[in-house]
């Protein structure tokens, strides 16, 4: 059984980092001018080297056909969320459809999902779930960054190719298949900056905030984001698993994972693409605090 208490502190972690952020732009110590250079740094340095990172484990082939199913399994869901994320928010203006399609594809499921999945599944529960991330950030920094930039055809090709986050998925791929050891202060470099990721975004987000006013947040697209983010997709992933008849853990981590809240780099891309940075941070905030109810329970279903 998963620890509730754990759970509950973790994201606790994630609202005091935000309530950071927030408290630091109405102090002046941090101003909106300051969001831009932030979200450059976290998505050309700290995420690339936070990503490079989470693909350093152990890899062999018997590992490799315990987790092809795993795989399998978080491609298909990443298929589908792409293909249905516009479906769900008909008559949407684009500033903020791109914000809502992003955010259904791309979840909070790095940060949140690992230490859940260890929790519940041990070991062989964590290392389920970082195979699942393997297409969900591919698939972010891919078609997710698009969303934003509305680039098609040869320009998205270009732009994913030479993404810094797409390249640091190249060589994490290459890392984890080879198991190359990189020399340790290379290593402990990218994982003393990987490990600002968490810290850093969220502070981003309350910065953001702070813009946002409380009577915004009674949003009538964002309550239905947090609808589709945290109750239809993980039904429908445990749906199709069960008629599938996908192995129990399998099954389990899947559908956990698949009902995180939204990826903090909601709000980091619309910010860094001026798309509508102040609704993508009030999806962010209010799935993050709504999963603070329904994760506990998809976990207590799950078991």
């Amino acid at each position: 059984m998963v620890d509730m208490s754990n759970l509950i502190n973790l994201q606790i972690t994630i609202f005091c980092l935000m309530l950071a952020g927030y408290i630091l732009t109405k102090l002046k110590v941090l101003s909106a001018d300051a969001r831009k250079p932030l979200s450059n740094l976290l998505i050309n340095f700290i995420l690339p080297c936070n990503m490079i990172t989470s693909f350093m484990m152990e890899f062999n082939q018997k590992i490799l056909m315990d987790c092809l199913v795993m795989l399998i399994v978080s491609i298909c869901i990443q298929f589908f969320a792409i293909f249905t994320s516009k479906l769900y928010f008909p008559k949407t203006e684009n500033s903020k459809l791109s914000v809502l399609r992003y955010g259904t594809i791309a979840s909070n499921a790095g940060f949140m999902g690992n230490p859940i999945a260890q929790g519940l599944y041990g070991e062989q529960g964590l290392l389920y779930a970082s195979i699942y991330l393997i297409p969900m950030r591919t698939v972010m920094w891919s078609f997710g960054v698009a969303c934003f930039t509305g680039t098609k055809g040869k320009g998205v090709v270009r732009k994913v190719l030479t993404h810094p986050c797409i390249i640091a998925v190249f060589i994490g791929l290459f890392l984890m298949i080879t198991q190359i050891q990189l020399p340790t202060g290379i290593e402990q470099t990218l994982r003393y900056a990987g490990n600002a990721n968490t810290a850093l975004s969220m502070i981003v987000i309350g910065n953001i905030l702070a813009d946002v006013r409380a009577s915004e947040v009674l949003d009538k697209k964002a309550w239905w984001y947090c609808i589709v983010r945290l109750v239809i997709i993980p039904s429908l992933v445990l749906a199709g698993c069960m008629f599938a008849g996908i192995d129990e853990m399998v099954k389990q981590v899947s559908v956990v994972l698949s009902g995180m809240p939204a990826a903090a780099t909601t709000a980091i891309l619309a910010a860094k693409y001026d798309g509508d940075a102040h609704f993508a941070a009030k999806i962010v905030f209010l799935s993050t605090l709504l999963s603070m109810f329904s994760v506990p329970l998809l976990c207590m279903i799950m078991n």
